[in-house]
């Protein structure tokens, strides 16, 4: 590994790293749920190892996989490292994906069936594209699958004949959602928590 590549990915450890601590903060990450990637410019991948802790990450939690998911360091990665594969493939614009394990999007993901229409909200002009309250976001709800690379090519079909956009829930299990940059990815995940916590007292919860 060259000097660039590795003060490259140092540095985009150090970014997830800071986000898993902001994010189980915020309650979104408990126990040893949610996982996080980055890509490098290389195409390679800084990715969460398979069990750790996102409140509680060190420098060796997060591990180099080549754009196809495999581990370079001999790390094990999270092994949902095929719906990261998936997205990046799908969006060459995503440099961060954050998966985090939230009260809201799972509650939401139970109730909302194959999928959640936020419409007329003001905070929909957090993500890109969406310049109007009017406007609306489309959130697809996948159902779980312990078969990650089933769910990967599930949620690839419906990128290809639906347009997926900013992200999606999983049934029982959280949300992802992806960016540019850390910023971007951390904005998103702040959007989706206001809108999700939105739908639920809208619904008489909480």
């Amino acid at each position: 590994m060259s000097e660039q590549d590795y003060n490259e990915f140092a540095r985009r450890s150090a970014e997830l790293i800071t986000a898993g601590q902001s994010l189980y903060a915020q309650g979104m990450v408990p126990a040893t749920s949610g996982n996080f990637s980055a890509r490098l410019t290389n195409g390679d991948i800084a990715i969460t190892v398979s069990g750790c802790h996102k409140g509680r990450m060190i420098d060796g939690d997060i591990m180099r996989a080549n754009a196809k998911g495999q581990s370079l360091d001999g790390q094990c990665a999270s092994a949902e490292t095929a719906l990261h594969i998936q997205i990046y493939n799908r969006f060459s614009s995503a440099t961060v994906i954050l998966h985090p394990h939230s009260v809201n999007a799972t509650l939401l993901s139970r109730l909302s069936g194959e999928f959640l229409v936020l419409q007329d909200y003001e905070l929909l002009k957090a993500f890109p594209g969406v310049d109007s309250h009017n406007g609306s976001v489309t959130v697809p709800i996948f159902e779980n699958d312990q078969n990650i690379d089933r769910l990967a090519a599930r949620v690839e079909q419906y990128s290809k004949t639906e347009g997926l956009m900013h992200g999606y829930l999983i049934n029982g299990h959280g949300f992802y959602t992806w960016g540019e940059s850390i910023e971007d990815a951390l904005r998103h995940v702040e959007a989706f928590e206001f809108l999700f916590e939105c739908e639920l007292r809208m619904r008489g919860i909480r």
